[in-house]
């Protein structure tokens, strides 16, 4: 739980942003094989492109997403403290619909299919999630709630975890949702090259997200709240329940081939 992974002199990688290079280095290798085998026909520096915007636009979605939530409380008064990302401050629902409306504009600019890029896409977001939980973990934010189980674990005097709740074991919610976003990614991968309609793996990655965020969210301590109800699992209930209703409604996993008897 040490956030520096390399230092030289005044100059340090940290894991958080090393997590953020890496899996933005696997994605654009995983996007580029997709959008290969799906026969959509774009270059390596086009694909470069695509993920660069969509880092750009996650980002933005995710900070645009936290800064509305604690308006109120602290950013009315720090308006500054907007642009200063560096300080913490990033919320993974904003960061998908940032990032799913990069995907509609680069799907018109183009001239694709929105529901076939996101497809496309999915599986390395879910990795590329589970990535940033381990960054998390060795920030030592993102954190949970205290815990008697022998698992929990107590964070080190700075980390954001550690100062809320000194010597006190926490449960590893970054490492819950590293592990349950990891088995995401490889049921996606799995049933990627199966017969389904355009928008069914992105429905299905909405929809897993959604059920691991809601559980994992009542053992976080740092929950953003509208009033009473968390944020995340007010949103992943929208996801859950958008998704489940996309893939009925359209009938997403019939298609000619194995999905005939469902």
């Amino acid at each position: 739980m040490y956030p520096t992974f390399l230092r030289f002199g005044s100059v340090e990688i940290r894991y958080y942003g090393l997590m953020y290079v890496i899996g933005i280095v696997v994605g654009i290798f995983l996007l580029y094989k997709e959008l290969t085998r799906k026969g959509i026909e774009l270059t390596r520096d086009e694909v470069i492109s695509f993920v660069f915007f969509l880092v750009v636009g996650g980002l933005l979605g995710a900070r645009i997403y936290y800064v509305l939530f604690v308006w109120k409380d602290f950013f009315v008064y720090n308006p500054l403290e907007i642009f200063a990302i560096w300080h913490g401050g990033l919320a993974i629902h904003g960061g998908i619909i940032g990032g799913a409306l990069i995907i509609l504009l680069f799907a018109r600019i183009k001239k694709l299919q929105f529901f076939e890029l996101c497809d496309a896409t999915a599986p390395a977001l879910a990795l590329g999630q589970a990535f940033g939980r381990f960054g998390n973990f060795m920030n030592g934010d993102a954190h949970g709630i205290p815990t008697s189980l022998p698992w929990g674990i107590v964070f080190p005097e700075g980390s954001v975890a550690g100062d809320e709740f000194p010597g006190q074991p926490l449960h590893p919610v970054m490492l819950y949702e590293l592990a349950l976003n990891l088995i995401n990614f490889l049921i996606l991968w799995k049933i990627r090259k199966h017969s389904h309609k355009h928008g069914f793996i992105f429905a299905l990655y909405l929809f897993n997200y959604g059920i691991i965020r809601f559980f994992v969210s009542f053992l976080r301590a740092d929950s953003l709240m509208l009033g009473n109800i968390r944020g995340a699992q007010l949103l992943s209930v929208l996801f859950v329940a958008g998704a489940s209703a996309f893939i009925v409604i359209f009938k997403l996993w019939k298609k000619e081939g194995i999905y005939d008897k469902v």
